[in-house]
């Protein structure tokens, strides 16, 4: 464990070593620049997706990690789409696809909406009279191993500035057989590892925050103990939105698909176990996946490239068909002959919590 002085900070990190550890400690210290904005105006009520994807090129003191909080991205979510760049040291003049493109998550357009497998929340301000129809989306961190996130539609049950956080005592027996005894409470500041806000959730018996972080770095990871944490600017911009009582909706949904203009768009996540855990796609159950979302649209899927883009499954948007009846449509790429229909994935159900505290 390597211990860094900055200022009159003191930060230990393990596994990390001489410059990479500097660049994690600036990081932690909020060097960054501040997350561009996350609002989307609709086109319609109706719309289904939103933003644009970007390139955008490296100076010499970029790295990947400031870049995903300035672009308002996790940190895996911008490595991913550029593989073979050092996320600490990209160099100057690299071309960089930030993709700032969603397809809205199924189901109600209110309150907040999280789905695990994107490690992003969404939220639905209520529309004035006249005005827009708008969202807002942040990157969040999720629930890891056996510190579960729970799924399912939970509320806001209270909210805090200046957060105290008191360990569950599952966590501090975690934290003292690593050799890290936690106190019974942690105040508000630099070591709080809630941030400055928090929004407590009625799920878990109340143990289930959305909160701020002093570790922004790990913002997009299945770091937390069961909480969404988000960008220590991000929360500071959502809490004043959200009354006590807002609907939240915890859902696990990693393909995601839509239709615009006569194309089918399709978009594809790492899927997460009941932990929160990200592991390798099975490309049957995500094509069965698919299948089940086209339903029964006379659509030519492309086959290949769909297989392609769900095997890759880094969150960005592409064209995998066309409407049979669209006179540009090409001839389809059948699905393989033979191929096993598995039922479709369930996401996990099960709901944890811990009896007192508040998990992270």
């Amino acid at each position: 464990m390597e211990c860094i002085v900055i200022g009159k900070k003191l930060i230990r990190w393990g596994g990390f070593s001489g410059g990479a550890a500097v660049l994690v400690a600036l990081l932690a210290l909020g060097g960054t620049d501040r997350a561009q904005a996350t609002v989307y105006t609709l086109s319609s009520p109706a719309a289904t997706v939103v933003g644009e994807d970007k390139t955008v090129e490296t100076v010499y003191e970029d790295t990947l990690y400031d870049l995903a909080r300035k672009y308002s991205l996790g940190s895996e979510e911008l490595i991913r789409v550029n593989p073979g760049v050092d996320p600490w040291l990209p160099g100057a003049g690299k071309k960089l696809t930030v993709p700032d493109r969603h397809i809205l998550p199924p189901g109600p357009r209110e309150g907040i909406v999280v789905n695990l497998p994107e490690h992003r929340l969404y939220y639905y301000p209520k529309p004035k009279r006249g005005a827009p129809v708008e969202v807002i989306t942040y990157p969040v961190s999720i629930g890891k191993m056996d510190w579960r996130t729970p799924l399912g539609t939970t509320r806001v049950i209270a909210k805090q500035k200046n957060p105290v956080w008191y360990p569950p005592e599952s966590v501090r027996k975690e934290h003292a057989e690593a050799g890290d005894p936690l106190p019974a409470s942690v105040p508000s500041g630099p070591d709080n590892p809630l941030g400055l806000f928090a929004m407590r959730l009625a799920a878990g018996n109340g143990t289930y925050l959305i909160h701020g972080t002093n570790n922004p770095i790990a913002v997009g990871l299945a770091v937390t103990h069961g909480c969404i944490r988000m960008y220590p600017d991000d929360v500071a911009a959502l809490f004043p939105l959200i009354a006590v009582g807002t609907q939240v909706r915890l859902i696990n949904q990693p393909v995601k698909v839509a239709w615009v203009d006569g194309e089918l768009l399709l978009e594809a996540h790492p899927p997460v176990d009941a932990q929160g855990q990200s592991f390798e796609p099975d490309i049957d159950q995500f094509a069965e996946m698919l299948r089940t979302a086209v339903g029964d649209t006379t659509v030519a899927i492309h086959w290949d490239y769909a297989r392609e883009v769900l095997q890759k499954a880094d969150g960005v948007i592409a064209t995998v068909a066309l409407a049979a009846d669209d006179p540009n449509t090409p001839e389809s790429a059948p699905a393989p002959a033979g191929d096993p229909a598995p039922a479709v994935v369930a996401p996990p159900g099960e709901r944890a919590g811990e009896p007192a505290g508040n998990s992270r």
